[in-house]
């Protein structure tokens, strides 16, 4: 069985380098098992956002590296792909560079009746998620009480 957040943590540290020759930055990678298919998933960003041929040429990097290395012992997809407009923020680095940005937090339990709350962000502050409401009170939940934050998609 597979160590996924280890295979993910080890294909990151072999392919950041290329990413950042190439002018992009890994914001996410995850090696999961979705049904009988395990999937190997390289999110990049860059400034003025990631284009089709941008995934398409680090694809193509990607996998001469992941190759040559042979880092995954059974059968995988791989895919390369933007965050998209809702990414989520999961680096602390994330937290700084998106500092002043709407976002959308799902808690697992219950915080003042509820589990879902927008705000603008501070930041991360002592591994506490610190945002601004509407009313620009400030409220702020420990990081591991929170199931994901991701950018607000406001049109």
């Amino acid at each position: 069985m597979a160590n996924t957040l280890n295979t993910a943590k080890k294909a990151e540290s072999m392919l950041s380098s290329t990413a950042d020759t190439m002018g992009f930055e890994i914001a996410d990678i995850e090696f999961v098992k979705e049904g009988q298919n395990y999937y190997l998933r390289v999110y990049l960003d860059k400034e003025g956002g990631i284009t089709i041929d941008d995934c398409e040429s680090f694809s193509r990097a990607a996998e001469k590296i992941l190759d040559e290395n042979d880092i995954i012992e059974q059968a995988y997809i791989f895919e390369v792909s933007s965050p998209g407009l809702d990414r989520p923020l999961k680096k602390d680095s994330d937290f700084e560079k998106f500092s002043g940005e709407v976002v959308d937090i799902k808690l697992y339990k219950p915080f003042n009746g509820s589990k879902e709350f927008q705000g603008r962000l501070k930041g991360l502050i002592d591994n506490n998620i610190v945002i601004f409401d509407e009313d620009d009170n400030e409220i702020s939940f420990e990081r591991k009480s929170v199931a994901s934050i991701r950018l607000a998609v406001i049109f």
